[in-house]
């Protein structure tokens, strides 16, 4: 009987799919504006199913691997800033520096692919006409430079949460910080009062930050895409999924396909899968991604990381740069590991991370437990996300000492709790209609189809920030209100004063 539901909704998946109208292939212009490895692991993986699919594909990325059939790479790394292998301390900014430099660096990066020779050809209509841009967007609308000149829609990528301050500007809307997360909050969902009084500040205060980085780099450094009103993005494709990011409301122009980049498993090297399969009491992954540098932990924290793994009997896959000094016998380091595939091993058990949304993904996928240490940007929230799911425990990188690390590692690994929580977690997040391929392929299509598919936008971008916040009707009705008030007012006082000369006549009569 069980088998009954699934092949019924795949059956009728398989004849929606049957029924898409089809499109010729496209030439899609691609524009990667960050060179974080991590965000180029989600366009890649958009743009390689838009070309498995037929499309062809010309990408400005700065993390080239070589041309291969429809697919063009023009290198742009010499370009941007890369953002691989960082010190910790140039990762953890404040607030403000983080989103001083985020606009800058967008609004920079933009303008250098702009201006970029082959670019120039494309815009000047030297090169072959393009149907679409997709591009890379997180705080900035200047990635839609390109589509706007070439008079084709634009699609956007955001391969981390959506990003909070960019709602209004991208789809029209303002999240409701009640309900809705800021990007940058420490908690998934906002549950106290406290909570959401943080969560609306943060949003207000961050959203002014954005307005005003912008408007002064504006007056001290215009760029091209200053001089024109940009199209909107006809569609956004978010790194989102509503097991990792908690249901709310999103316009039919944003399309969820949160875990595009994972591929299918494949073979572990034969020296690290021993180390694996010869662990009795299992295997423990460390990491903390492409960005940041484990070698650039302060002592005192790579030193209690150690102590404590040194005390668990599990063996440890510890991702970590050079040569480690007092290397406990448990563990074993490489510049890089198949993370994937290793989490996918049953014999996995736990997967310490900084808390990225790959990552996240990756964990979610294999129904793996997760020791979270966050260090900034969306990663506290990512992990929180998974602490209510029951996957997870979220610890402060920056005051850990030996005991609360040890003591982490072994209530994930003693309470089966966590893995029945994260088997969930994975059952829930696999149980979808439709692939994130196929979602990418169905909407991108859809855009070419319906000319920039100018239905699915909301009407809220053709509002201002006055009408949005319906700071306009608010304004009438006090306005009205006041005018009603004083005529009532004046009416009122005028009657007591008739009413009072009267029975003051009236008294001075009797007298």
């Amino acid at each position: 009987m069980s088998s009954f539901p699934a092949a019924v909704i795949a059956l009728c998946t398989s004849s929606a799919l049957l029924q898409w109208t089809p499109v010729g292939a496209a030439n899609i212009l691609a524009i990667q504006s960050i060179a974080a490895k991590s965000h180029w692991n989600v366009m890649q993986a958009v743009l390689r199913t838009l070309t498995d699919r037929g499309h062809t594909v010309t990408a400005f990325t700065p993390f080239a691997d070589g041309d291969r059939g429809g697919y063009t790479e023009v290198d742009i790394s010499g370009d941007l800033e890369s953002k691989v292998g960082l010190n910790v301390s140039r990762y953890t900014r404040s607030t403000r520096q983080m989103f001083t430099y985020m606009v800058n660096a967008l609004r920079v990066n933009c303008g250098t692919i702009f201006e970029h020779p082959r670019m120039q050809d494309i815009l000047e209509g030297r090169s072959p006409p393009f149907d679409a841009v997709i591009a890379e967007a997180h705080w900035s609308d200047c990635v839609s430079y390109a589509a706007t000149v070439l008079r084709v829609p634009a699609i956007y990528v955001v391969p981390s949460p959506i990003v909070t301050h960019a709602e209004r500007s991208f789809f029209g809307h303002v999240p409701n910080p009640a309900a809705v997360s800021n990007l940058l909050s420490p908690r998934g969902v906002p549950k106290t009062f406290g909570e959401r009084f943080a969560n609306t500040l943060r949003t207000v205060y961050g959203s002014w930050l954005v307005w005003d980085n912008e408007r002064r780099l504006r007056q001290s450094d215009r760029r091209p895409f200053d001089a024109m009103d940009l199209v909107r993005p006809s569609l956004t494709f978010t790194n989102t999924h509503f097991i990792t990011e908690p249901s709310r409301p999103l316009t039919p122009d944003v399309v969820q396909i949160g875990g595009i980049h994972l591929t299918p498993p494949g073979t572990i090297p034969k020296d690290i899968l021993e180390f694996i399969d010869n662990a009795p009491n299992g295997v423990i992954y460390l990491t903390f991604g492409s960005v940041v540098l484990m070698t650039s932990l302060p002592e005192n924290i790579l030193r209690a990381l150690k102590e404590a793994i040194a005390r668990v009997p599990q063996k440890v896959l510890w991702k970590y740069e050079g040569e480690m000094v007092d290397k406990p016998k448990n563990v074993m380091t490489r510049k890089w590991f198949p993370q994937r595939d290793i989490l996918l091993h049953p014999n996995v058990k736990l997967f310490i991370s900084h808390g990225g949304i790959s990552g996240v993904y990756e964990a979610v996928d294999a129904g793996v437990p997760l020791l979270g240490f966050p260090i900034n940007y969306d990663q506290p929230r990512n992990i929180d996300n998974l602490v209510d799911a029951g996957m997870a425990i979220s610890l402060d990188l920056f005051s850990v000492t030996t005991d609360t690390v040890f003591n982490a590692i072994m209530e994930i690994a003693d309470n089966d709790r966590y893995r029945q929580n994260a088997n969930i977690a994975s059952d829930r997040f696999k149980d979808r209609p439709m692939s994130p391929a196929e979602s990418v392929v169905y909407w991108t299509e859809n855009v070419l189809r319906h000319n920039g598919a100018p239905h699915l936008k909301s009407h809220a971008l053709n509002l201002t920030w006055y009408q949005y916040f319906i700071v306009d009707i608010i304004s009438t009705f006090f306005s009205v209100g006041s005018v009603l008030f004083f005529i009532i007012y004046c009416g009122l006082k005028m009657i007591c004063k008739h009413v009072y000369t009267f029975f003051h006549s009236v008294k001075e009569k009797r007298e």
